[in-house]
C-alpha cells in the first residue's frame, strides 16, 4: 500500500498524533493556525479526540480516516483537528462534557463538530465508516442551510458548561452522615457473587476499595472489608489481570471479569497496586502482596524507561488484533508445556478445549513454573504498542505505589525505582518555575495540569515519608503552593482542573469521579498532610474549604466520589503523627509499617529537616523513640518496636 504524504501531525512529539500522520485527512493539531483556517474559509471544525492505547480509536482510523473518500468529505467541509486525551485533559473533559450535554454517550474516540468559535453543536463517539459520511453530510448541510439554529444550539450548550462552575454551592458537609451514606450506597452497588460494583462493563475502582478499607478501619463493620476483599480477589482470580505477566488491564466486557479490554495504562496499575498494599496491611493476606508485587513488576518491567521513567500505556491491540498477545489456545500451551503439564494449566486457567481463551484461575495451586514458561513463550510474539509519553500525574501515581510497595515491603528495590522517577520528573519536568504535563523529544508540551502538581505533590510526601529525604517533603510544599496560585478558585473554594485558556469557553471543575482520583480529594489530602507536618493553620482552612465546596456533589451521590469520601475521612480524625527519633530507627518504622494507618503523617526527627512537627523530638536514654500524637494529644514516647505497633492499633 502506498504511503500517504506526512499532514502538519509529523511535526508533533505525541505518539498518538504521530500515528495520524500519514492519513489522508488534512489533520491540524490543536492551535491557532487551525482555528485561523475555519474563520477565514468559514467552516466548521471536526475535533477528534483519542489515545493511543485505545483500541476503537484505531479501528476509526482503519475505516475512516485512512480512507479516500472519508478524508475528502472532511477537508472539503471541515478543518479537521487531532487531539490526543492525555496531552490535553482540558480538552478532552471539556468536550467529553459537551457531548454529554448533548445527550449523547461518552467515549473514545470522541468526535465533535464545532464552530469557528470553537463551541460545540454535534458530537458522539466512535462511528463506522458509513455512518460516519452520514453524518459529515449532514453537518456540512446544517452550517450551509440553518447556521442560526447551529449557532444557537452551540451558544446553548456553551452557556451550559459555563454556568457549571458557577453551580457550585459550598456548604457544610455532614460528616457522619456522607461516610455512613457513601459505604450504604455501595453495599446496595455491590455485586455479591462477582464482586464490583457496576454491571458489564465492569471497571477496577481503585478509590472505591481504599474507602472501605477506611470505612472498616473506622467503624469495625465486616461489610466493607468484605466488598473489598470480594473484588480484589475477584479481579486478581480473572481475565482483566494478565496471569502471566502481571498487571491489570482497562476493564471487563463482562461482569465476571473473564474477559477485558486489553489496553493497560499506568494510572490503573499505580493505583491498584496501592490498593492491594493496603489491602495486605489492613488484613495481613500475603495474597494481595503478591498481587501487588507482581503489578509493580510488570510495570517496572514493560512500562519503565532507560531514565527511570514510566510509559502511558500499551496498547490493546498486537499485529493488528485486540488481545492477541494474550490469549492462549490448547495447541498453544501444549507446544509449551508438553500434553501433561497443558492439562493441569488448562484446568486451572480455563482454557476452552477449542478457540482462544484468556486466562483466568479457576484452581488454586503452584503453577508458577509453568506461569514462567508461558511467559517467555508469549515475549517471543509481536509486542503490543506502547505509548512512550511520561505523563507528570501519572508518573507521581507510580512514585506513591513504589513509595507504599517499599514501606509495607520492606524492600529497597521500591524506594530506589520511586526516588529515581521523582528525581526524572524534577529535573526533566520542571523548566522556568513551570511544571510541564509531557515534555518529549524536546519539545516542552503543555503545562501540568492540576492532577499533575497534585498526585506529584502527593506522591514527593509519600516518597518523604519513605526515605525521610526532607528535599522531597520542601519540594511537595513548593509544589502545592504553586497549584493554589495557578488553580484555585477563590468565589467557591476548590479548584479548577485547569489554568485559564482564552481559546476555550469554559473553565471547568472536577463533577464525578472516574477512573482516576480526584485532584481535588488528593489536595485536600495533601494539605492536611502539610499542615499536620508544619502547623500552618492556612493549609487545613483551605483543605476545609475544598471539601466544602464539593458538599453539593457529596449529597446527591457521595458514593460516586470515593476519593474524596477518604479525604473527608481524614478531615474527620483524628489523624495520627508519628516522629521518630534516634539512632538505628529502623526496628521502629518497620513496626510502624506493618499497622493499617491511613489517617496518619510520619517525620523523622534528624535535626535536617525543617518540619514543625519534628521539633523538641529526640532519642531516650541513646535509643530510638517514637512519638504517638492523635490530634494534639500526645502519648508517652515509646522505644520497643512491639510498643510502637500496639499503639497504633489501638482504637482512637
Amino acid at each position: 500500500m502506498k504511503l500517504q504524504s506526512a499532514n502538519r501531525l509529523a511535526g508533533e512529539s505525541s505518539p498518538y498524533l504521530l500515528e495520524h500522520a500519514h492519513d489522508p485527512v488534512d489533520w491540524y493539531p490543536w492551535g491557532a493556525e487551525a482555528f485561523a483556517k475555519s474563520r477565514q474559509e468559514d467552516k466548521p471544525v471536526f475535533l477528534s479526540i483519542g489515545y493511543s492505547a485505545c483500541h476503537w480509536c484505531h479501528v476509526m482510523q482503519r475505516e475512516s480516516f485512512a480512507d479516500e473518500e472519508v478524508a475528502l468529505s472532511l477537508n472539503e467541509g471541515f478543518v479537521a483537528v487531532k487531539v490526543d486525551r492525555e496531552e490535553r485533559p482540558d480538552l478532552d473533559a471539556l468536550y467529553m462534557a459537551a457531548v454529554q450535554a448533548m445527550g449523547q454517550q461518552g467515549g473514545w474516540p470522541l468526535s465533535v463538530w464545532l464552530t469557528p468559535a470553537l463551541k460545540p453543536f454535534m458530537g458522539g463517539t466512535y462511528f463506522p465508516k458509513a455512518g460516519f459520511l452520514a453524518l459529515l453530510s449532514e453537518a456540512a448541510r446544517l452550517w450551509k442551510t440553518r447556521r442560526a439554529d447551529v449557532l444557537g444550539d452551540a451558544g446553548a450548550v456553551a452557556g451550559y458548561l459555563q454556568d457549571a462552575a458557577r453551580r457550585v454551592q459550598p456548604g457544610v458537609v455532614a460528616v457522619d452522615e456522607v461516610l455512613e451514606r457513601g459505604a450504604r450506597q455501595l453495599a446496595q452497588d455491590f455485586d455479591p457473587a462477582h464482586g464490583g460494583f457496576s454491571p458489564a462493563p465492569k471497571f477496577p475502582q481503585a478509590s472505591v476499595i481504599r474507602f472501605l478499607l477506611r470505612r472498616h478501619l473506622r467503624t469495625g463493620e465486616p461489610e466493607p472489608l468484605a466488598m473489598a476483599e470480594r473484588t480484589l480477589r475477584a479481579m486478581a482470580r480473572g481475565g482483566i489481570y494478565d496471569q502471566l505477566g502481571g498487571g491489570f488491564h482497562r476493564y471487563s466486557t463482562d461482569a465476571q471479569w473473564r474477559v477485558p479490554h486489553f489496553e493497560k495504562m499506568l494510572y490503573d496499575n499505580a493505583l491498584l497496586a496501592t490498593a492491594y498494599l493496603e489491602a495486605a496491611q489492613a488484613t495481613g493476606d500475603g495474597f494481595y502482596a503478591r498481587i501487588a508485587q507482581e503489578t509493580l513488576r510488570y510495570v517496572m518491567r514493560d512500562l519503565g524507561t532507560p531514565e527511570g521513567a514510566f510509559c502511558a500505556a500499551q496498547d490493546a491491540d498486537s499485529d493488528g488484533e485486540e488481545g492477541g498477545f494474550y490469549v492462549w489456545t490448547p495447541e498453544q500451551v501444549r507446544g509449551v508445556l508438553g500434553r501433561q503439564d497443558a492439562e493441569s494449566f488448562r484446568r486451572a486457567f480455563a482454557v476452552e478445549p477449542r478457540g482462544a481463551s484468556v486466562l483466568r484461575v479457576v484452581e488454586e495451586g503452584d503453577f508458577s513454573r509453568l506461569r514462567a514458561a508461558l511467559l517467555r513463550a508469549r515475549g517471543r510474539r509481536p509486542r503490543p504498542r506502547r505509548d512512550d509519553k511520561v505523563l507528570t500525574g501519572w508518573n507521581a501515581l507510580m512514585i506513591s505505589a513504589l513509595a507504599k510497595a517499599a514501606q509495607v515491603l520492606g524492600s529497597d528495590l521500591y524506594a530506589r525505582a520511586a526516588a529515581r522517577a521523582a528525581r526524572f520528573l524534577l529535573d526533566k519536568h520542571v523548566s522556568c518555575g513551570r511544571l510541564l504535563r509531557c515534555p518529549r523529544a524536546g519539545v516542552c508540551g503543555p503545562d501540568g495540569y492540576l492532577e499533575d502538581h497534585v498526585y506529584l505533590a502527593a506522591a514527593l510526601l509519600d516518597l518523604y515519608e519513605t526515605t525521610f529525604d526532607a528535599a522531597y517533603c520542601a519540594a511537595a510544599a513548593r509544589l502545592a503552593g504553586r497549584a493554589v496560585e495557578l488553580f484555585w478558585d477563590e468565589e467557591t473554594g476548590g479548584f479548577f482542573s485547569a489554568a485559564p485558556d482564552g481559546t476555550l469557553f469554559a473553565r471547568l471543575r472536577e463533577e464525578y469521579e472516574g477512573p482516576m482520583p480526584l485532584a481535588n480529594a488528593v489536595m485536600a489530602q495533601t494539605l492536611l498532610r502539610l499542615h499536620e507536618l508544619t502547623g500552618d493553620p492556612e493549609l487545613r482552612e483551605r483543605a476545609e474549604r475544598t471539601v466544602a465546596s464539593f458538599s453539593g456533589a457529596l449529597a446527591r451521590s457521595p458514593s460516586g466520589h470515593a476519593s474524596m469520601l477518604c479525604a473527608v475521612d481524614f478531615l474527620k480524625g483524628p489523624v495520627t503523627a508519628l516522629v521518630v527519633s534516634g539512632p538505628e530507627p529502623e526496628a521502629l518504622l518497620r513496626a510502624a509499617r506493618k499497622v493499617f494507618c491511613p489517617n496518619q503523617v510520619v517525620a523523622l526527627a534528624d535535626g535536617r529537616a525543617p518540619i514543625a512537627l519534628a521539633r523538641g523530638r529526640g532519642p531516650l536514654a541513646g535509643r530510638a523513640a517514637a512519638y504517638v500524637c492523635r490530634d494534639l494529644a500526645c502519648l508517652p514516647p515509646v522505644t520497643e518496636p512491639a510498643e510502637l505497633e500496639a499503639l497504633l492499633r489501638r482504637p482512637a
